[in-house]
């Protein structure tokens, strides 16, 4: 009808939410539509946070041949112009043969709306037009989760946030986005070491917090830890310590970051990422407790993609490299390892990528080279830990399928695949 109806120039207001690779997708489609409509194309798209949507703004002006005439910044207010010579489009139109089809088939009517002419304007030089380059993959997502946690945290009239500090990857890089997006005045890290915390952890906590000069609060958690285990000894006589014990760590480290929000007013950041919360690797009413989940969306290879390239940033090890290097605990237990529970996350990830965000099958998976009895273990993991995604914070999306509004199964009634 644009093209028929004789209009020059399309407009699209957007609200179009991010994801990685979105960007790039929606330019390509708008740039086809302008093609299609023989017409100029002036697209403007949201910008800014709203629960756990990110809008990435990333507005462009597309020419009647498809041609990129302008583009906005990515993840920022931006003022987009162009000149616009309405002429190409009459000339672009004597070549397209559907108008002349059209013609033949007799006359159509349109609802027009006419506006008074503008006063005449005075000569002006040309308006200088941008094409602003669009951020690589990785600096893109990290954009986005700064984006996100900033007007999370200020929409909801929230000034400072607080997160547990383990010297870890996972809040090693939650620290790097909040400082980036907060202000490192704004940011307050805990550490809470117990008997099983390996000197390191605190050493690279210390140095992180040093580097982005966030204060960093160390409240060392052993003896209340003890005392649980004192109260619950003659409840829990004659019964071997198993995962019961491991996880009164985190729950006391919950109870902790939430005793200062409470005090002070500060937003409490999780820090699981997406492969963890995938598979239930977290402690409810633990390491779960909180505001809002920064990288909950983030699987675990991504997270180390994203600390390197915070680095590269900085220009040095802003986030230490011994946190990028050392294998991933919990820490719970003596010479406790993530892959004593999981699969190794380079093998992981893929599977829940397979599994989540393509509606693969068991045998699709399998089909792609990985073990069955991997896979089946993986996807009874994910399943069994609905319960504990529907009582997560919410969190910023970056990837098609997100755990929340994009991914719900019955906790009752469980969905089982043919394992």
């Amino acid at each position: 009808q644009a093209l028929y109806g004789g209009a020059e120039l399309l407009i699209n207001i957007s609200a179009s939410p991010y994801y990685m690779g979105r960007g790039q997708a929606r330019e390509r489609m708008l740039r086809t539509r302008a093609t299609d409509n023989t017409a100029f194309l002036a697209y403007c798209n949201l910008v800014g946070g709203q629960d756990e949507l990110v809008f990435d703004g990333h507005s462009v002006i597309c020419g009647p041949q498809g041609e990129l005439i302008a583009r906005g910044k990515q993840f920022a207010e931006d003022m987009v112009v162009a000149d616009l010579d309405m002429r190409q489009v009459f000339r672009w139109r004597l070549y397209d043969p559907r108008r002349r089809k059209r013609a033949r088939e007799g006359a159509h009517t349109f609802e027009q709306v006419v506006l008074p002419p503008l006063q005449a304007q005075k000569e002006r030089a040309p308006l200088s037009t941008q094409v602003t380059p669009l951020y690589e993959p990785t600096a893109e997502v990290y954009a986005a989760l700064v984006l996100g946690t900033r007007d999370y945290v200020l929409k909801n009239a929230f000034q400072k946030v607080v997160l547990g500090l383990s010297g870890g990857v996972d809040s090693s890089l939650t620290a790097a986005i909040a400082t980036d997006a907060l202000g490192a005045e704004n940011v307050v890290g805990v550490a809470m070491p117990t008997r099983y915390s390996s000197s390191h952890s605190l050493e690279d906590a210390q140095q992180l917090a040093h580097n982005f000069g966030f204060r960093l609060l160390t409240i060392p958690i052993d003896n209340t830890f003890q005392s649980f285990l004192d109260m619950l000894a003659p409840v829990f006589a004659g019964l071997p310590a198993d995962v019961t014990e491991e996880n009164l760590q985190p729950r006391i480290r919950g109870t902790l970051l939430m005793a200062l929000s409470n005090k002070f007013g500060w937003l409490v950041l999780t820090t699981g990422n997406k492969s963890e919360i995938g598979v239930g690797y977290s402690t409810l009413y633990g390491d779960t407790a909180g505001g809002f989940a920064v990288i909950k969306d983030v699987p675990k290879m991504l997270v180390y993609e994203l600390c390197r390239y915070r680095n590269q940033v900085a220009g040095y090890d802003i986030i230490p490299q011994r946190v990028l290097e050392k294998v991933p605990s919990a820490e719970l237990r003596p010479n406790q390892k993530d892959s004593d529970t999981l699969p190794e996350y380079a093998i992981l990830d893929p599977i829940l990528h397979a599994y989540v965000e393509e509606s693969c099958g068991p045998a699709e998976i399998v089909a792609r080279g990985y073990d069955p009895a991997t896979v089946r273990r993986v996807i009874r993991m994910v399943d069994r830990s609905e319960y504990k995604r529907r009582q997560s914070p919410p969190g910023v999306k970056i990837t098609p399928r997100a755990f929340g509004k994009d991914w719900r199964l019955p906790i009752t009634n469980r969905y089982r695949p043919e394992l």
